[in-house]
């Protein structure tokens, strides 16, 4: 997608997605260990047949997909794209990777059957339309899994991130977002849901119905 095509906002994460690209996976080591736990296996072991991660980033996700599926990653920033396609050789593991928004995904409606994403929808800009646009893409009977940072159940904690965001937001990051409550407005069935770390960590299996 072309620069000049994009949001401000779209814009503004780019660039720094882009210049974070080759620091983020050592970033991502104290919460990889510490906080998300399972979290990736227990996303991407659930996903079947034709797939879409949204927001791939440097494909930290690729090693725990079953070989059967059929992956396509979609990422804004293109250096990290570059990241995820070296793993990818490196796992020798096909996957067709796109540069793109969440909130206008380039392809038909009813297209996949699996659409995930994690740790993304913190920091799209508008987390509303993205997971509106993954429901698009789904099949009938498609699986939406999904897992993030959200707002703590603990209420001390809850005033410790809206603190946290008065720098945060800056950078476009997020931390008392829920994601379910799109879900439930677009009238997905919620299959499975979960939340642990005094419940700042929430992942969810949503099914796309037969409308």
């Amino acid at each position: 997608m072309a620069p000049d095509a994009l949001s401000t906002a779209d814009s503004q994460q780019r660039r720094y997605w882009d210049d974070h690209a080759t620091t983020y996976d050592r970033g991502m080591g104290f919460a990889e260990r510490r906080i998300l736990r399972d979290t990736r296996g227990w996303v991407c072991q659930q996903a079947t047949g034709n797939t879409l991660e949204v927001a791939i980033g440097t494909g930290l996700n690729l090693p725990w997909y079953p070989k059967s599926i059929k992956l396509t990653g979609l990422d804004l920033s293109p250096r990290m794209l570059q990241l995820a396609k070296r793993r990818a050789d490196e796992l020798d593991l096909a996957v067709e990777l796109k540069e793109g928004t969440a909130s206008e995904l380039p392809f038909d409606d009813s297209t996949f059957d699996t659409v995930v994403s994690t740790l993304s929808l913190c920091s799209i800009p508008d987390d509303k339309q993205a997971v509106s646009e993954m429901i698009r893409v789904l099949k009938p009977g498609g699986k939406l899994i999904l897992a993030d940072h959200v707002e703590s159940s603990s209420a001390i904690l809850r005033l410790l991130q809206r603190g946290v965001e008065l720098w945060s937001l800056r950078q476009g990051e997020h931390f008392t977002r829920r994601p379910i409550h799109h879900l439930y407005a677009a009238g997905v069935h919620i299959q499975d849901h979960e939340r642990f770390l005094a419940g700042m960590i929430e992942r969810e299996v949503a099914i796309k119905p037969a409308w």
